[in-house]
């Protein structure tokens, strides 16, 4: 039975994983063989997800298949991580700048409007500065300098001018905004006042021309999109990066009166960003993780009655990081703890209402999620690389999220739904498990289907059941699923399990044994992932809930189901209650962000720190320093 429970358990997935599910005691159904047997302990069993094609059949022949039964078993792999490549830099092409001897259109005058042959000579030498960029900086200004009705930005007779001065500014600011101030650096011209050569001092100020612009260029580009590609980190991150519009920016910037204001204007202005900005500048002001860190030191999980030395920890750090309510209805429990390492039921109830307010359960047992919760779980300094990491990421999705839409958080194991620009519901989630992850992207919800069939895909059978049907061909038709050859109907027994599954479907029928319980709300798209519901609901009381195969379960599905349909949980009952396969369509189309945010705003602004699960901000990092790597390689 072994065998049978790592095949079937991990069957028990779409892109999607389900629980290990609950059956009538009275008979052994397909959720006992999907167990394997009612004696040995509910566990979920993982595997790689991703679409694929199997080994094909051997040419040999033989009353297997032609294929070898020793003969390792093909596999469908997940996606991948990869190693960060930063975006290619090229040399902005100076040789389009306009001549103004040629064209006559600058002629002679200065961008302060005096005359004198100084702007023209900075025109001729600024086609000799080597400046190197990503296209579509290079694009930009090419455009901008190739254009000789454009005077230069940032330089004025001899030296910089006052709007120079005040980008600089900007950029060196841009910490504040989640980006890296080393990114934009650049050094003023250094000019030596004992050396009067006119052609030394123009060379080094058009120069800094050219840099400075492609820094400011870069930094509204970086802002409005991110300075990372998503898709490059890995194959569970899907986004379409956004295409910003660089060619009227150099232009708007001469023109306005504070240029330094006007860049700085370009970052997303949602309330979700701005409270990830303000949450940074509070912590940037608390100079970078200096402050005393509370540390609690437990290696299993501390119960109602039991003895701890960390108990005195436990308590200031409660303390510390609870809220004011908190504080304000145990202040006789902290005015009188005296430093015992009793866990009494005072400070179980003290640890209790915690856990409530940190969306834990409120059970009174300390375990690693409740201990970081209480430790503040990061220090100021790995916080402010988390607001680094989600700000960057809030540039991936749309700056305006809408006034009606699903969140789903995965560090957070929750899902939001939002409507007239106000959180309306949330309820608990389960998510992949890590090597299983759910992937990172937006969509739309189109459909919600009732009583689902559970249509099996091909990774689920070459991974997880082929073993089992090499073994037993009988195998899904006693699990009472459904197989169909090229589209017609058949018997398991009757494929060639040893041959190619291209055109092999399985799927479960409808049933209270269903993977998918009574209903799944569809946003298609290319990775399998929805959200669903689930016969079990015992990983919804887990404070880490990363178990499924990919897929999104919903602790409260008929919830959701109404709301994205703009109904009532009465209506949605009422058709789940007729038992029949059907689908209805949402009235209007409803984004849906299946993010990953270690850090992200509650409803009331709050911003929260989640554990990375999946270990994806280590890779954001790591492409931070690859493009800071790339950029810095100026000439």
């Amino acid at each position: 039975m072994t065998f049978v429970l790592k095949s079937a358990v991990s069957a028990l997935a779409v892109s999607c994983g389900l629980a290990v599910m609950t059956a009538p005691a009275h008979a052994y159904t397909l959720m006992d063989m999907l167990r394997g047997d009612r004696q040995r302990s509910q566990s979920t069993i993982f595997m790689d997800q991703a679409p694929g094609r199997p080994v094909p059949r051997g040419a040999v022949g033989g009353s297997l298949g032609g294929l070898d039964p020793e003969a390792p078993l093909p596999k469908v792999s997940g996606p991948r991580y990869y190693t960060y490549k930063a975006e290619t830099l090229q040399f902005v092409d100076t040789g389009k700048f306009a001549d103004p001897v040629v064209t006559g259109a600058v002629a002679e005058v200065s961008p302060s409007g005096e005359a004198g042959a100084e702007p023209v000579v900075q025109r001729r030498l600024l086609a000799q500065a080597k400046v190197r960029a990503n296209a579509d900086v290079a694009k930009a200004l090419e455009a901008y300098y190739g254009d000789s009705r454009n005077p230069l930005v940032w330089v004025e007779g001899n030296g910089i001018n006052e709007r120079a001065k005040s980008v600089m500014g900007a950029l060196a600011d841009a910490a504040s905004v989640g980006l890296d101030p080393a990114n934009y650096a650049i050094q003023t011209p250094a000019i030596d006042p004992a050396n009067p050569d006119p052609v030394v001092r123009d060379r080094a100020l058009t120069q800094f021309e050219l840099e400075l612009s492609a820094k400011v260029l870069a930094f509204v580009q970086d802002t409005v999109r991110g300075r990372i590609d998503p898709n490059k980190i890995s194959g569970y991150h899907d986004f379409q990066r956004k295409v910003v519009n660089l060619a009227p920016v150099l232009k708007l910037a001469r023109m306005s009166p504070d240029a330094g204001a006007y860049i700085a204007s370009r970052s997303p202005d949602s309330p979700q960003f701005e409270a990830l900005k303000a949450e940074l500048a509070k912590l940037h002001a608390a100079d970078g993780g200096k402050e005393e860190q509370i540390v609690v030191s437990l290696s299993g999980l501390l119960k109602p009655g039991d003895s701890s030395p960390e108990i005195a920890n436990i308590v200031k750090a409660v303390q510390k990081h609870g809220s004011e309510t908190l504080r304000t209805d145990h202040a006789a429990t902290f005015a009188a703890y005296a430093g015992s390492s009793d866990y009494s039921p005072d400070i179980v109830a003290l640890v209790e209402d915690f856990q409530k307010e940190r969306g834990l359960k409120a059970d009174g047992v300390i375990g690693q999620a409740t201990v970081r919760a209480m430790t503040g779980g990061d220090t100021n300094a790995s916080k402010i690389d988390k607001l680094a990491v989600a700000m960057e990421q809030a540039r991936w999705l749309p700056e305006d999220l809408g006034s009606r839409y699903v969140m789903i958080n995965q560090p957070a194991y929750m899902a939001y739904y939002h409507n007239d620009g106000k959180e309306q519901l949330s309820m608990r989630v389960v998510v992949g498990g890590k090597n299983n992850q759910t992937y990172f992207f937006n969509d739309e919800i189109e459909t919600v289907e009732f009583n689902p069939f559970w249509g099996v895909p091909q990774s689920i059978i070459i991974n997880e059941m082929l073993p089992k049907l090499r073994s037993d061909p009988n195998y899904l038709d006693q699990l009472g699923y459904e197989v169909e050859v090229n589209g017609h109907a058949v018997a398991s027994s009757s494929v060639d399990w040893y041959g190619s599954t291209d055109n092999v479907s399985v799927r479960q029928p409808p049933s209270s044994d269903n993977a998918l319980g009574e209903l799944k709300i569809l946003f298609p798209n290319s990775h399998a992932i929805y959200m669903h519901d689930t016969p079990s609901k015992s990983f919804f009381k887990r404070d880490m809930r990363a178990l499924s195969h990919g897929c999104v379960r919903l602790s409260n599905p008929r919830a959701m189901a109404a709301a994205v349909l703009g109904t009532t949980v009465d209506d949605v009952a009422k058709q789940i209650a007729n038992g029949q396969n059907h689908a209805v369509k949402v009235p209007q189309k409803v984004p849906v962000y299946v993010s990953y945010f270690t850090a992200w705003p509650n409803k009331d602004g709050v911003v929260e720190y989640f554990d990375d699960v999946y270990g994806r901000d280590a890779y954001v990092k790591k492409a931070f320093d690859a493009t800071t790597k790339a950029r810095g390689a100026q000439i």
